[in-house]
């Protein structure tokens, strides 16, 4: 069973969600005001998840996301200045640059870069415990995967190939109920996608995303899980997102109600409540929380826009050309 977090651990489990929060709401100011270049899936709602599991992870384990990266790259380590400068497009960002919002990561933390290819990363994954397997280190993978995506075919190859090998991985479902637009009872004929775990031989967890301490112990279950060689676990969270699929989403296809419902459940402010409800935390330390978030991204967006823009010439630095010397 999973030790519960002391106050320590639930200050900095508040605080990496906040973090996340308040770096999506000012990239999204910095997008719409045409500051920022590219485009953006933001994380706004979905903070639980990834604090949650990532508390459980050193930096040699490792991540693999999704389109839709920050929040689990912030909560992997990803330093607020290499991931701004990575979203400006500049030399400094923690991929130089070249990846963009979908493609963010860092190495040295144990986040690799995002794959925006959905369901990209099941596979990738499951090679990274193979990997950890082999070697005999006692290391784990976490993949963090949309609920469209448990319906792509490389998803349920590398799950059957996971579960066969016994792997060190854990698949992280973060079920926001939607695949872009399309509402997932449409396309999985499931009660839970979790559900489809003992089909390929694992256990499946299913979790309240929106509650951190409720994915912070069934991640700390799954993860001890794996390290200790009994194979993979699909964690299954429910969640929503708050805002639309990518920046040009209006969200016209949710029910009213049921995004009224779910706004009502902001996992910032449902832990904020408990802690402060049981004294793990007071009103001042709470907002000492905000003003020390705020002046690192107040910091980051400075460093990204004094960082330098890749020259022309970078285009074809890390490219492999037939014929090079």
């Amino acid at each position: 069973m999973t030790a519960k977090p002391d106050k320590t651990a639930l200050v900095r489990l508040y605080e990496t969600m906040v973090r996340i929060r308040r770096f999506e709401e000012e990239v999204n100011l910095l997008f719409l005001s045409g500051n920022m270049p590219g485009t953006i899936h933001l994380y706004m709602g979905q903070e639980a998840i990834a604090a949650g599991v990532c508390a459980h992870l050193s930096r040699d384990d490792v991540t693999t996301s999704t389109h839709r990266p920050h929040g689990h790259a912030i909560a992997k380590g990803v330093t607020l200045r290499s991931l701004m400068a990575e979203l400006f497009g500049k030399t400094t960002g923690c991929c130089k640059g070249y990846g963009g919002s979908m493609h963010v990561g860092d190495f040295s933390v144990g986040a690799l870069p995002a794959i925006a290819i959905v369901g990209g990363g099941a596979p990738i994954a499951a090679g990274c415990a193979l990997a950890f397997k082999y070697r005999r280190e006692p290391r784990v993978a976490v993949c963090f995967l949309g609920d469209g995506a448990t319906n792509e075919g490389v998803v349920h190859e590398a799950l059957n190939m996971a579960a066969i090998w016994g792997l060190p991985v854990v698949y992280v479902i973060e079920n926001n109920f939607y695949g872009a637009s399309t509402p997932i009872r449409q396309v999985a004929r499931v009660a839970r996608l979790a559900d489809r775990a003992p089909a390929y031989g694992m256990p499946g967890v299913t979790v309240d995303g929106n509650d951190v301490l409720a994915v912070h112990e069934a991640a700390g279950a799954a993860i001890s899980r794996a390290r200790a060689g009994k194979g993979p676990t699909m964690l299954e969270c429910l969640t929503y997102r708050r805002c639309g699929h990518s920046r040009s989403d209006g969200n016209a296809y949710r029910d009213p109600a049921e995004s009224e419902k779910w706004m009502a459940r902001d996992p910032i402010e449902l832990f904020r409540k408990k802690l402060l409800s049981t004294g793990a935390i007071s009103e001042q330390e709470a907002e000492e929380v905000e003003r020390r978030v705020k002046a690192e991204i107040a910091d980051a967006i400075e460093f990204a826009r004094k960082s330098p823009a890749p020259q022309p010439e970078d285009a074809l630095r890390n490219v492999f050309c037939e014929g090079e010397t």
